[in-house]
């Protein structure tokens, strides 16, 4: 029995030399009571460097550092294990060669049955991969703590995932006044202004993003925030100066306007006053009344087109936006302007290949069209080239697709000191009394309300170039309208009319009347809800622009009262009208006839 536990024993033995000298990632070694080494495993062969018999029988202390072996440690480890049953740390070792490594050691004593002390069991790893990593680890984090620290403009901080302040630098304490202790327990808050500690507000400039550990957890959030107070305030007081100056220059636009404005009403006002005075001549031939009623009908077109170009110039006039096909539009333009341009200016049109359409209030690109085309012509008094082209434009970066219509003359050219204000308004090239200065700010106007741009480029004696910038169109472009052949009756219908203006409220009852509709007339939105509470109503014909409650307000609040009476809203100036309260209801731009007036109520009914 003795014998098979002796074999036993040494079987053991055996498989456990067998263990220990296959592990090479870490020394294991035993030493005597005394320190001295007894045993060497290849792992401890392969970082630190001896050969069994250069080690064995040694004093475990040949790979401490002289610093630590001049402590006493060594000696500190022994009796830190035979006392207290273990001893680990890490700290510098020195292999053979005089190198050093980061080791992490654990010594466990080895005891007879009795208790008597054997030795010691050693196990040393390598871990300087590890303590260099953490190292650079650290320095990095002593670099980005020092950066951020030196930050004095910015307010550099972190927030947990629940919002609370982790750390705080410098530039956070000068700019908040908060100490590092007193915002341990910060909340963010999700404001433009920021209170400092002593309760006084700044404009904060704030940026967060998320951090995400290794496992990409959310770990916290990395908050920025900069005092922009007085660049705010900056720009504020620029804005202020910019509009200072913007009124100035209204008020010399305003001086400029009066010969060339003045001159062309007046010639209006001239035409309309002396052919309502023949009208009133007894005996008067049937064809002179026509010639008479024509003249009225078109210089009130013309005072129409004129109002038209200076509220396109200040972005008031409220537009009609539809998707229109280029090249069908410019190639009916090319041909209206052929011939009423003479046959000394030849007029060349260049579509682009498959030209995108745009979405454009179509009337307002002929106007816009037709100023330019207008200027071409007075530029070549002796005749000359136009060329009318049209190309697509892609999108670049932040500016969505466009098409560039653009009209191109041979004329005199513009000089350089007069070429950066042709946009403004009222300014004009021509002498007094030529022209209002209106034509090419109301292009600029046009193009700016439609979302896109006006350029203009000029060579003295080579001519001049005018583009347009328009958005591309996403829908499809509607089919054209027939033209009205017959006025839109009423058919005794009752329609509520509502304007403040004497003159044109009379006008107005006259054309319903004449489209077979019933009146009941109000001077007022406050007037019109009495009577709208007080007998029946068909429909709503309201201006938009009056003394207390506008056009709009009536409307919405008939609408409270009566849910399915149709509304037509009126105004030839109204921002209003481009609102989203105008938006729910039929519009109908001022000035208007019978036959506008006719389709506008029909469309009104239907829509409802």
């Amino acid at each position: 029995m003795a014998d098979a536990n002796k074999f036993k024993s040494h079987v053991d033995e055996e498989r456990f030399a067998l263990l220990v000298n296959a592990v090479v990632d870490y020394a294991i070694y035993m030493i005597d009571p005394d320190g001295r080494i007894v045993t060497w495993n290849p792992g401890a062969r392969r970082f630190k460097g001896y050969e069994p018999h250069e080690i064995i029988g040694q004093h475990f202390s040949s790979f401490f550092t002289p610093e630590d072996k001049a402590a006493g440690l060594p000696q500190h480890i022994l009796h830190t294990a035979a006392t207290e049953g273990r001893f680990e740390a890490e700290g510098w070792r020195v292999r053979k060669d005089g190198t050093r490594f980061w080791a992490h050691v654990v010594l466990d004593p080895i005891r007879a049955p009795d208790g008597t002390l054997l030795g010691y069991a050693k196990i040393t790893r390598d871990q300087t991969e590890k303590k260099e990593a953490e190292r650079a680890l650290y320095d990095s984090e002593q670099r980005f703590r020092m950066l951020v620290q030196g930050v004095r403009d910015y307010a550099i901080y972190m927030l947990d995932r629940d919002g609370r302040v982790t750390n705080w630098n410098a530039g956070a304490q000068a700019i908040k006044g908060y100490s590092e202790a007193e915002v341990s327990e910060g909340k963010y808050e999700k404001e433009a202004w920021r209170q400092r500690k002593d309760g006084t507000r700044f404009w904060a400039s704030v940026v967060i993003d998320p951090i995400y550990d290794d496992r990409g957890q959310l770990a916290g959030f990395a908050k920025i925030t900069r005092d922009i107070t007085e660049r705010r305030q900056a720009q504020i007081e620029l804005e202020e100066a910019r509009e200072a100056l913007f009124q100035g220059q209204k008020l010399q636009a305003l001086g400029e306007l009066t010969g060339g404005i003045a001159h062309d009403f007046n010639n209006l006002m001239t035409v309309i006053r002396g052919s309502a005075e023949l009208l009133r001549t007894r005996g008067l031939s049937d064809a002179k009344r026509e010639r008479y009623l024509d003249a009225i009908i078109e210089t009130s077109d013309r005072a129409t087109s004129l109002t038209s170009h200076l509220l396109a110039f200040g972005r008031r006039q409220p537009l009609k936006p539809e998707v229109v096909e280029l090249n069908l539009r410019l190639d009916a333009f090319a041909e209206m302007v052929s011939r009423t341009m003479g046959g000394q200016i030849e007029i060349v049109l260049d579509p682009g290949p498959q030209l995108w359409s745009v979405e454009v209030d179509a009337t307002q690109l002929e106007n816009a069209l037709l100023n330019a085309a207008i200027n071409a012509r007075d530029a070549m008094p002796n005749g000359g080239r136009l060329t009318i082209a049209a190309h697509n434009v892609p999108a670049r970066g932040e500016v969505a697709d466009m098409v560039c219509v653009s009209l191109a003359d041979t004329g005199e050219g513009i000089p350089k000191d007069a070429l950066e204000r042709v946009f403004d308004p009222f300014f004009t090239t021509k002498p007094i009394g030529k022209g209002t200065g209106l034509g090419l700010s109301q292009i600029h106007g046009f193009a700016a309300q439609s979302g896109g741009r006006a350029e203009i480029e000029s060579t003295e004696g080579e001519g001049t170039t005018l583009r347009l910038f328009l958005p591309r169109a996403t829908g499809a472009a509607a089919a054209a309208k027939p033209s009205d052949v017959a006025l839109e009756k009423g058919g005794g219908a009752v329609v509520l009319l509502v304007e403040d203006n004497d003159q044109v409220r009379e006008f107005a009852e006259s054309l319903l009347a004449e489209l077979d509709y019933q009146v009941v007339s109000a001077a007022s939105a406050e007037a019109a809800l009495a009577l709208l509470g007080a007998q029946p109503v068909d429909l709503l014909f309201t201006d938009v622009m009056m003394p207390g409650m506008s056009g709009v307000e009536l409307a919405e609040q008939a609408r409270l009262i009566r849910p399915e009476l149709p509304v037509l809203l009126a105004s030839g100036y109204s921002e209003e009208m481009a609102s989203g309260g105008a938006r729910a209801f039929e519009t109908l731009a001022k000035p208007y006839g019978a036959a506008t007036l006719g389709a506008a109520l029909a469309a009104a009914k239907a829509r409802v």
